[in-house]
């Protein structure tokens, strides 16, 4: 409205609504405490991915960016100075974080901890598993000796790809040696049937444009586990994995 030949414009009192009730921001940060003591702690970026699929999932009304699929860096700020016991670093490259992690204390916290489940559910090695990705490249690395005309300097042979594809491959055992069929991520758009001829029983197959794991397709490979294992609320299995964010930030595995 004008006053005076002045332009007024009317703001809200009070402080700004958040987009979470006080409680549900105290889950947030009791989730984080909890996966930072399981050494799968989140970074500032991770924590806004994680902010805007709750949000999301939860249909609460934001303004968070729908392109980057993050909250932004204002709620970060306003998060951190209503839970202020809170320390969030700068998030480091990985292969420095993980030189960082491999110390004495990281590795007798997580002993500590691997014992304190072992003894809490009595668990024996056929409920303990192990999960972990391994590339495998469609050009192989070595080749057989060929016949080739005297002082020839070079030879070639023909390969399915000139740089090489690899397949991701999602691997899991237990500790009684029992493997579970694998799942099978290839580096292409469709499926087709005949690209799992002569693969295990059981086997598994997803398709990535680049070939690699992503948190959907784990959450995938993750609900076949828990019918293979036999994993229930009552019937407690241990699966080790390490802290990719595939498989750590994933709501619906969580």
């Amino acid at each position: 409205m004008k006053k005076g030949g002045e332009v007024t414009i009317g703001l809200p009192l009070g402080p700004k609504k958040t987009i979470f009730t006080p409680k549900e921001e105290d889950e947030i940060e009791a989730y984080l405490k909890y996966m930072e003591e399981r050494l799968f702690g989140l970074t500032t970026i991770e924590l806004r991915r994680l902010a805007y699929q709750l949000a999301v999932k939860n249909g609460k009304a934001h303004n968070f960016n729908t392109d980057k699929k993050m909250a932004g860096v204002d709620w970060l700020k306003g998060f951190l100075k209503r839970h202020q016991n809170l320390s969030i670093r700068k998030p480091e490259a990985t292969s420095a974080a993980r030189a960082m992690g491999f110390n004495k204390v990281a590795v007798s916290k997580f002993y500590q901890l691997l014992g304190y489940i072992y003894d809490k559910f009595e668990l024996t090695p056929d409920k303990i598993y192990n999960c972990d990705e391994t590339g495998i490249s469609v050009v192989s690395k070595t080749k057989s000796k060929i016949l080739a005309i005297k002082g020839r300097k070079q030879m070639g042979s023909l390969s399915s790809a000139e740089r090489g594809q690899t397949i991701t491959v999602e691997i899991c055992f237990n500790a009684a040696g029992i493997y579970m069929p694998p799942l099978m991520i290839f580096p292409r758009q469709r499926m087709k049937p005949e690209l799992l001829d002569r693969a295990p029983p059981g086997t598994i197959a997803v398709c990535n444009p680049r070939g690699w794991i992503t948190s959907e397709i784990f959450l995938t490979w993750f609900k076949n586990f828990i019918k293979f294992s036999g994993a229930t609320p009552t019937n407690h299995i241990l699966l080790l994995l390490d802290g990719h964010v595939s498989h750590t930030q994933n709501l619906e595995s969580d």
